[in-house]
Order: C-alpha cells, then structure tokens, then sequence
C-alpha cells in the first residue's frame, strides 16, 4: 500500500504507469489490427495531423497541435522561396529582376541578390519544389462549382466577425480594428482616411508585377498608420494637420525625396514654414522634410525608413464583381496581413543583420524566424508578421506557423524592396496617391532610370502574363504568335486595368480553383489559384546543372515608380533628395 510521502507517491505513480502501458500492449497483442493502427498514428507527421485538423475545424485558431513548438509542425522548412523561384527560364526568360536587385546608395537593404537572377543558390532542401498545389489538375472540383455558388461565396462577408472572435478567443495580438474594410472603398473617406476614426489610411499603389495582377488570381489593397503621436497636435488631440504633414513626410523620406506634393495642410496650425516660402499659410507641398512634425518632431528619422511603430494592413480577396460585371474587390477575404514595425534601427544594423544572414546561409543553416506567438513571427529587421487565412468553412483564422512563414520571404530576404515594404514605396506619389486603390486611375509608369511602361517591360522580359506564363487569355491578349508584345495595343490602354484585369469567365475559375484549396485546408502545399498545372513549372532545380540566363539578360530595377510619366501634373511633382 502506498503512503504519504513524495518519493513513495512518485514510485507509485512509475509503478501505475507500467502497469498501465503492460495491459495497453496485452490488449494491442490481442487486438493486432488496433496496434497497427496506432503505430500508423505515430509515423504521421505532424504537418499532416494539423493539415487534417484544420479540415475538421470551423473555429479561429491556426496552431492545433498542442504540446509541441510549431516549428515542428512545418512540412516545407524553405516556405520563403515562393512558388514562381521554380518557373522555367529556358535561357531567355528572366521575372526573377523584380525581386532581386543589388544594394542602391542610401538604401538600409544590402540583400544583394541580384546574381539570383542568373545562377540558382538554392539550399540542398530548397532544390525540390515543395509546392505540390501547382502539379495538381483540379479540373474536375472546379467544375462541381456554379457561377451562382462561387458569386455568393466571394460576395459573403467573412471579416466583420473576425474581431469579436478572436477577442472571445483569449487571443492577445493585433485584432483587426478598422470597421467595414469588406466594402473596400466604402471604409474610407476620398483621401484614403478611415471613415472609423481608427487612424488606418489606404493609398492607391501599383500591384508588383505579376503577384497581385487580378489577371492571376487575386485582389488586394493595403493601408498605413503611424502612431499616434504622429496624428495629434502637442496638445495630444487628434489634428487632419499633424498627421497628412507626417504622412507626407514619411513618403518623401521612405522614397528618398526632399519635397512632395501633400494634401492640403494649414501651416498656421503646425506652426511650422513646411513649404521654405518664409510664411504660414495653407499648401500643398513639403519641402521641410527633415523632421517630423508635433509631437512626433523628435523621432528618428532617415531616408528610405519608416519611423518606429508604422503598421500595415494588407487584403487578399477574391475576384469581385460590380453590379455591372466589372471585376473589382471581393468582400470575401482570402488572407488578412497584418505587419507592425517594433523597433527602428540604423542602417548600419541592417547591413550587419543582413551580413549574419549570409554566413548563416554559407554555412548550411536553413531560415528561422523568431516566433512571438499571438504576434506572429519576427523578421529580425524589427518588424513582426501576422496573418489570417480562410478556415474550412471559409470565416478568417490565426494564419498557422508554416502559413506565416510562407510571407517572410518577401519581407525580409529579397533585394529589392525598401525597409522590407512592397507596396508603399509603389504609391502614385503625393496627394495624388492618398486614396483606395483604383487601377483605372493608373497610366503603367515606368519604374525609375526606366522609360517604357512597367508591365509592358515586364511582359517582354518574361514572355508572358506571369511568371509561370501559363495565363493562356494574357497571351491572346498582348502577345502576337510569334511571342513578341503586341506593342501599339499595350501603348493604346487607357489604364493598367485594362492590362491586368481578367474576363468575367477566367475570373469565376480563378475563384472557383481557390475555394477548392479552401476547402482542403492545403496552403502549406501551395496557394496559386490554378486549374491545371502550369508546364512552365520545375518539380526540381539542381544549382550546378539547371539552365540559366546569359548575363546581358540581367536587369538593374527601381521598385520606386516615376509616376511623371505621360504627365506635366505639378501635383505628383517631386524632388530625389
């Protein structure tokens, strides 16, 4: 009989244990088909296990597996190499430049990858292509869809709910906090400001080539907020004044300008002599770029960074459809990204970060980022990425470990962009560009140092409508038989919207090929909204045998636009610092 004390209540517990785990394998000696199903139990990989739980559960939470670190959970240990690194260039193709550039003077990004243009450098892991989504035909599922079933579906809302669940859920993240952005523009006032008061504002932005062309899949739009100290007066109330100033100020040094074009702002109240003019009055260009303004006036500040405690918004949505059957914004959200910018470092910090990232990737290690729960993942360049995706009953949820991980790539590994940013640094500049995004509004400028339009430049470097140049109404569109651009048609465009925007049939199917991942739970293996696979598409790359391009088909690119393009609009006037 055991007694009381410790060490006798431990021995007797060892002993219930044993004698437990005795008649457990008697019963399974006895049971043989039991055994055998539970030794398959255990050789199923806990990717798997959580992929099959996520397809059984409706609720908000993204990370089920319970009492191990996530990180554990993770199939594909290279998910920052996206899908498009694996296109076949055939020694002439190259969409690889819009990513992968070298270091621009004054720039905190030292990536320098632009050599990822014309040798492969994967790791032995990130040889095979992990995204097993693009070899599957889903033909047969996307026909068991209706127009009229996947109209309702991406004209449901399924953000409104996201907030008041997560709360109910403990979750102790960001929680979305901008109310209606389902209606897209309908959240926000003409210049972009939330309607809510939540300080969010939405600027209108070139989609980056190809990734976010609705012409591919999806619909997206993104907005900024600075912190409140840069909307308030000194007074510590909220002032339109303060914060269009800073905005503005943050644009022109984010972009390396030293003077931007702003919406309208009353120096009176700033107390300040923005413009140089030598007096105070109401305008609508800044060229005292060098300081924040209020109480924000003593922040860090440096050119091609964001101040400290800068957050983005970003929405992935579905193809949409006007009551005129135009293509535009779904309410239906496909993902929800949230980024927060926790600490503002000096460019010299950024350079070394990125220099330990190269000896770390010399040296064999594979990519890991630190995981802060609830807050997503850190990039190690102070910012934190959080996201929410479709569950399988397609309300939002906490995006799951390997799901974020999936965006870390473009937001900390590629050259090309500017403090880790995509989006904002391609705003139409100045007051022109505070707004909802509206491609019709859009001329396709070209980028800087560049003269000819962007996407038409595009277009003919890679040689179709994506990088996967699988878009078969892209290229009856814009490319002649032979494989040249159809050039004048391009030049004769009104819009980019009318470039990049597909039909109301290859919409429905884009659509229709996204809920069937939605309903597979199966983002971890892919999450391009094809039909069938792509050709143009390696299951495999071995770095010392796969073809590559000649280095004449290596491109220097500005992911900043000029947005004086066609135009003498002294609005959109700016200056390089």
């Amino acid at each position: 009989m055991c007694k009381s004390n410790l060490t006798q209540k431990l021995a007797c517990a060892v002993l219930a244990c044993a004698l437990a785990s005795l008649m457990s394998c008697s019963s399974q000696q006895s049971n043989p088909k039991a055994s055998a199903e539970n030794s398959e139990k255990e050789k199923t990989p806990l990717h798997e296990k959580l992929v099959s739980k996520l397809r059984r559960y409706d609720g908000v939470k993204g990370n089920l597996i319970e009492g191990v670190h996530p990180v554990h959970t993770v199939a594909n240990q290279e998910a920052i190499i996206p899908p498009m690194c694996y296109t076949r260039i055939e020694g002439k193709f190259n969409p690889c430049y819009v990513c992968h550039q070298n270091h621009d003077e004054g720039r905190e990004n030292t990536m320098n990858d632009a050599e990822l243009q014309t040798a492969y450098s994967f790791s032995d892991l990130g040889m095979t292509n992990h995204w097993s989504n693009l070899f599957k035909d889903r033909s047969a599922e996307v026909a068991a869809i209706s127009d009229e079933e996947i109209r309702t579906w991406v004209d449901t809302d399924n953000y409104s709910n996201l907030a008041p669940r997560l709360k109910e859920s403990g979750f102790k993240g960001w929680i979305p906090d901008l109310e209606n952005l389902q209606l897209a523009a309908g959240a926000f006032d003409a210049n972009g400001f939330a309607r809510d008061g939540s300080g969010w504002v939405a600027f209108n932005y070139k989609p980056l080539p190809s990734t976010f062309w609705p012409t591919n899949g999806s619909t997206d739009d993104v907005m900024i907020r600075l912190p409140i100290i840069f909307r308030t007066n000194l007074q510590g109330e909220a002032s339109d004044d303060f914060y269009r100033a800073n905005l503005a100020i943050v644009e022109a040094n984010l972009k390396g300008y030293s003077e931007i074009s702003s919406l309208p702002i009353n120096e009176k109240i700033i107390g300040k002599d923005l413009n140089k003019d030598g007096r105070l009055s109401i305008i609508e260009k800044i060229s005292n770029v060098d300081r924040y303004v209020g109480p924000a006036e003593k922040e860090y500040i440096d050119t091609f960074l964001y101040p400290e405690g800068t957050e983005f918004l970003h929405t992935v949505r579905y193809l949409g459809f006007t009551p005129k059957g135009e293509v535009t914004l779904s309410k239906r959200m496909k993902e929800v990204r949230y980024m927060r910018k926790w600490a503002a470092y000096r460019k010299e910090v950024y350079e070394r970060n990125y220099e330990l990232e190269g000896f770390e990737k010399e040296a064999g290690n594979l990519p890991s980022y630190q995981f802060l729960k609830d807050y997503g993942l850190d990039n190690g360049f102070g910012w934190s990425v959080q996201g929410f995706i479709e569950n399988v009953q397609g309300d939002l949820r906490v995006a799951t470990y390997e799901e974020n991980l999936f965006c870390m790539g473009c937001h900390t590994s590629i050259g090309a962009t500017i403090d880790k940013t995509i989006s904002f640094p391609r705003k139409v500049d100045g007051a022109a560009g505070w707004g909802y995004i509206n491609l019709k509004t859009m001329l396709d400028a070209p980028n800087r140092g560049e003269s000819k339009g962007e996407y038409a430049t595009y277009l003919q470097r890679v040689g179709g409508g994506g990088e996967f140049r699988s878009n078969p109404e892209m290229q009856e569109r814009w490319f002649n038989k032979d494989g040249s651009l159809k050039e004048n048609k391009i030049e004769a465009i009104n819009s980019i919207y009318e470039l990049i925007v597909p039909s109301t049939e290859r919409a429905l199917e884009l659509n229709k090929a996204y809920r069937v991942i939605v309903a597979e739970q199966s983002f971890i293996h892919g999450r391009d909204a094809t039909v069938t696979p792509p050709v143009n598409v390696h299951d495999f790359i071995d770095n010392e045998t796969a073809t590559t391009l000649p280095d004449h088909l290596m491109f220097d690119w500005d992911i900043r636009l000029d947005w004086n393009y066609k135009k003498n609009d002294s609005a959109n006037a700016v200056t390089l610092k």
